[in-house]
């Protein structure tokens, strides 16, 4: 069993699921699997995923878990009881391999948020076990090394902040976890901590994360309308953690989109905001600009970077905002998947929330996200948004 626990999760799915409990309970969504490169043929390997997924289904939080998650300060009791009880329905998920290999998550939005990173996570492991039966962990390690050697050559603990990212892209989960396990050991001082739920609890690290681009797709549905969406995304989520958790996620709908509806309330009251998608550097002096036009020292806000990053272009992007602003880079496939081999690029996106189209714009081309034509023109019209 590749999953053992539903805590071998990324962070946000929780705090994604505690917003939904309380303000969206009945919306129901549909997720679709989306392989990035088209080099790869999972169809092979369909039957062990299959498998892999309705062992999902028999998982349930132990109560050594839930007291882990009661700890966490922006977790409520209530939330807590539903997951006392909760469990995975694999019949929500289809498979059709007739042309290549397709995955679609339907049914509602509170019973099927869980699946996204464990389901990507079986994906990975089934692939690369089939492919690389006998991984060279020993390279990975020496890679691993002299990443970390690397970044103490030129960063000290006080502007190089890193956020281990690798749970949906991992190599394995053995793999992932020995890779936390020398971050501890040579890097701890450098860590703010994992995504992974299950990682941070046995190894005493902070779990991190707060919402993906599934919450402000969704939200294109469950808002008013359509132009306030983004803003309707962000109210709904400062109404649940307040002071905490705040870190917005900037490029949904494009960073334009973005810097428009981020306004000086949403600038105060958040600590940060995330990039991870087009230019860093683009887009990092925007943001120090757009926080100085409503007089707020960029300093004490985060900027978080995290896509596709590796070791080197998070130093180069060091250089330029050192001192700057509060620095945090999340590194995932380059920390999980980099033993020697060709990483698979695959994400899971919501494509329909009640019945109606949505979509993730992004900053890249080939990060975009949606089924309907028709839906994709409306909402770029609406927000004003140039093709890529």
């Amino acid at each position: 069993m590749i999953i053992q626990s539903l805590l071998d999760t990324d962070l946000y799915k929780f705090t994604m699921m505690q917003v939904v409990l309380h303000h969206f309970p009945n919306a129901q969504i549909e997720y679709k699997f989306q392989l990035r490169k088209k080099n790869v043929d999972l169809t092979p390997f369909a039957d062990e995923i299959r498998e892999e997924i309705n062992n999902l289904g028999k998982l349930q939080l132990t109560e050594d878990e839930l007291s882990y998650l009661q700890k966490l300060p922006y977790l409520s009791d209530d939330f807590i009881e539903q997951l006392r009880h909760f469990r995975l329905n694999p019949n929500t998920i289809t498979i059709n391999t007739k042309k290549h290999f397709e995955l679609t998550i339907q049914g509602q939005w509170l019973e099927t948020i869980l699946f996204e990173v464990p389901i990507l996570a079986i994906i990975c492991e089934v692939y690369y076990r089939n492919t690389y039966p006998k991984p060279n962990y020993s390279e990975g390690e020496k890679r691993l090394c002299d990443k970390i050697k690397l970044a103490k050559s030129q960063t000290n603990p006080d502007d190089f902040k890193l956020m281990e990212f690798g749970t949906r892209r991992r190599f394995s989960r053995q793999w992932q976890k020995r890779v936390i396990e020398i971050l501890k050991a040579e890097f701890s001082d450098y860590m703010v901590g994992t995504s992974n739920i299950l990682f941070a609890k046995e190894f005493n690290l902070n779990p991190v994360g707060t919402m993906a681009h599934e919450y402000i797709q969704a939200c294109q549905s469950l808002a008013p309308d359509l132009a306030s969406s983004q803003k309707f995304a962000f109210s709904t989520w400062l109404q649940e953690y307040k002071d905490q958790l705040g870190i917005a996620l900037s490029d949904t709908l494009g960073s334009d989109a973005f810097f428009h509806d981020f306004n000086k309330h949403f600038c105060q009251n958040y600590s940060g905001a995330r990039h991870d998608s087009g230019d860093p550097f683009v887009w990092g002096e925007r943001f120090i600009k757009h926080l100085q036009s409503y007089n707020i020292d960029p300093k004490t806000k985060a900027m978080v970077f995290s896509d596709s990053l590796t070791f080197p272009k998070a130093l180069e992007i060091l250089k330029q905002f050192r001192n700057r602003s509060n620095l945090v880079f999340g590194i995932g496939t380059n920390l999980t998947n980099d033993l020697g081999y060709d990483a698979i690029d695959i994400v899971i996106k919501a494509s329909e929330c009640n019945g109606q189209p949505v979509a993730k714009i992004s900053d890249s081309p080939g990060k975009q996200v949606c089924k309907d034509a028709e839906y994709l023109t409306h909402l770029r019209n609406e927000f004003g948004i140039e093709s890529l």
